[in-house]
C-alpha cells in the first residue's frame, strides 16, 4: 500500500483554507483596448507594434529586420497582437506564402 506523503515548504508557513463561498464573484474585468491591450503584453510585441505604427504594412521577416528580433520571436509577438485584436493580417498578392501585418489601433 502507498503512503501519501507530507511535504513541509519552510518559505511558507501559512495554510489558507478557502470555500466556494469565499470567493468574490464580481463583474468581469472589461477588456482593455487599443495601446491599453498593448501596455500588458511583453517587450517583444510592444516593439513589434511599435514598428508596425511607423510603418504602414510589413511581413514578418521585415518586421525580424526591423526590430532585430530572431523570427520566432516576431512570430510570438504577432500572435500575442492578433489575440488582443491590435495587429490584422492579410495575405501578400506578390506572394501568397507571406502575410502583410498591419497595425488596427491608432
Amino acid at each position: 500500500m502507498r503512503q501519501n506523503k507530507k511535504y513541509y515548504y519552510p518559505v511558507c508557513d501559512t495554510v489558507l483554507y478557502m470555500s466556494a463561498s469565499d470567493v468574490q464573484h464580481g463583474e468581469p474585468e472589461e477588456e482593455q483596448v487599443g495601446w491599453e491591450a498593448v501596455a500588458d503584453l511583453p517587450p517583444s510585441a510592444k516593439l513589434v507594434a511599435k514598428v508596425l505604427e511607423y510603418n504602414d504594412s510589413l511581413t514578418q521577416s521585415q518586421l525580424a529586420e526591423e526590430t532585430l528580433l530572431p523570427p520566432r520571436t516576431v512570430r510570438y509577438a504577432l500572435t500575442r497582437l492578433e489575440d488582443v485584436d491590435v495587429v490584422g493580417s492579410r495575405f501578400s498578392f506578390s506572394d501568397a506564402r507571406k502575410r502583410i501585418y498591419t497595425l488596427t489601433i491608432e
